[in-house]
């Protein structure tokens, strides 16, 4: 896997898909791949970030990081994406950075890239799986090939047993080493199908 190039990108407003992607990138890293860790920009307004503290701690305490651009998903191999859920779909953030795709998307760049995706919510039943059903419509437009995780390890029961994707009940599950294993996972079964389409297109 270390031929690999592997863009992790997220949107986190108070840092539960921050730190999903964080483990992303850590495990990425371990199986050998070359990463890129971006966040999506921050679109809202700035009165309502600071309506917020932990919205607006978690601004400030990620502001080094680079912001996502078309360069990061025409470089890539593989992506891995972390974004909440807004009423069961993606953020606005998220989903505006997707709608800048479409000079990709048109000179087939983005054909064959090997995605995955994870996210969160606040409620048991808050909307992750459709957050990520959605996130993967767009893929589908792309030419893109789905790596979810499916129930191919036991991470993914012992962390709640989303078949499309890690996912959390932010605030009320505890970010700890079930999840990260889960993630870890994803990620190995993502970078893994990533090498059989390189390989398979050399």
């Amino acid at each position: 896997m270390k031929d690999l190039k592997v863009a992790v990108i997220y949107y986190s407003s108070t840092g539960t898909n921050y730190q999903l992607a964080k483990w992303a990138e850590e495990s990425a890293r371990e199986k050998g791949a070359e990463v890129r860790f971006r966040k999506v920009k921050e679109l809202a307004p700035r009165e309502a970030i600071n309506a917020n503290e932990d919205w607006k701690k978690h601004l400030e305490a990620t502001k080094d990081v680079q912001e996502a651009s078309m360069d990061d998903l025409e470089w890539a191999d593989c992506y891995i994406f972390s974004a909440p859920t807004r009423y069961g779909n993606l953020p606005s953030q998220f989903k505006q950075f997707l709608d800048m795709t479409g000079g990709l998307w048109f000179s087939g760049k983005l054909a064959n890239k090997v995605v995955s995706g994870m996210t969160s919510a606040s409620n048991v039943h808050g909307g992750q799986e459709s957050t990520l059903l959605s996130l993967y419509k767009t893929m589908f437009h792309w030419g893109a090939i789905v790596a979810a995780p499916g129930y191919t390890d036991e991470a993914i029961f012992n962390a709640g047993g989303n078949p499309y994707g890690v996912s959390i009940t932010a605030g009320k599950e505890e970010l700890g080493e079930k999840v990260k294993k889960a993630v870890a996972h994803q990620v190995k079964r993502t970078l893994t199908m990533g090498s059989w389409v390189k390989k398979g297109s050399n």
